[in-house]
């Protein structure tokens, strides 16, 4: 009878049961078998229950847990600017951060991604010099955002492309399963492909150009490459997001 009553002692202090819930902040985080109690479970059971955030996996938490411990969502700060490209007068990549603030809690959503890349071409070289025989790069409209200027667009039939534009599925190249042959594109000149001075765009080509096939490079993977034909200037990029491009 001594040796029974001393397993059950070590069993309460193990466990630390207590009547209540999970009132009086027992939120524990991840998988914590002493975080637990004797109550009304969730489902209506009678005895012992959790108030660790396992205990939405394994259905065993005590009735009060989703208002004693509500989950709390990761919250992220804003995106930091974009860097400046990695290398000069080739395509290459720039890159934006933003920080954790507050981890997620009782099971809140996970944190999303801190680091988006996309490409980008810089024009000059480190000592200012105008780069030499560069072809149109594309990447997504996406990248556009935070730019003030949509100076002028141009529009392209696609003519061709390679196979492996279809297959990119990085974060950051996933844009490219939207180019299809025979589908008209908009691709908008904005800085640092628009030179202020010429009014003119890297990657667009005159009037007189537009019965020929142009060679177009996807920035973020060199394989995704095609041609197109010249279809016409516009003032305002107008076709769906998906098929909106710009120079870079």
């Amino acid at each position: 009878m001594g040796s029974a009553v001393l397993v059950v002692a070590a069993l309460f202090g193990m466990y630390q049961f207590a009547e209540g819930g999970c009132s009086g902040g027992r939120c524990c985080q991840g998988t914590d078998f002493t975080c637990v109690t004797t109550d009304w479970r969730m489902d209506r059971v009678y005895g012992t229950c959790y108030c660790d955030e396992r205990c939405l996996k394994t259905k065993d938490c005590c009735f009060d847990y989703p208002t004693e411990c509500p989950a709390q969502l990761c919250v992220v700060s804003e995106w930091s600017h974009w860097s400046g490209c990695a290398q000069h007068c080739q395509p290459s990549f720039r890159v934006r951060r933003r920080s954790v603030e507050r981890l997620p809690q009782n099971s809140g959503q996970a944190c999303p991604r801190l680091e988006e890349q996309a490409g980008c071409m810089e024009y000059q070289d480190r000592q200012g010099q105008f780069c030499t025989s560069v072809q149109a790069f594309i990447t997504t409209m996406e990248y556009s955002k935070g730019r003030t200027h949509d100076f002028f667009c141009m529009e392209f039939k696609m003519e061709s492309l390679t196979p492996q534009c279809m297959v990119e599925n990085r974060p950051y190249t996933r844009w490219m399963q939207y180019l299809r042959e025979g589908y008209s594109v908009c691709v908008a000149c904005q800085p640092p492909a628009m030179n202020n001075h010429s009014r003119s765009c890297q990657g667009d080509v005159p009037e007189a150009y537009g019965d020929e096939l142009l060679h177009w490079q996807a920035a973020g993977s060199p394989p995704c490459r095609g041609t197109w034909k010249k279809v016409q200037r516009l003032q305002h990029c107008s076709c769906p997001q998906v098929h909106s491009f710009i120079f870079i």
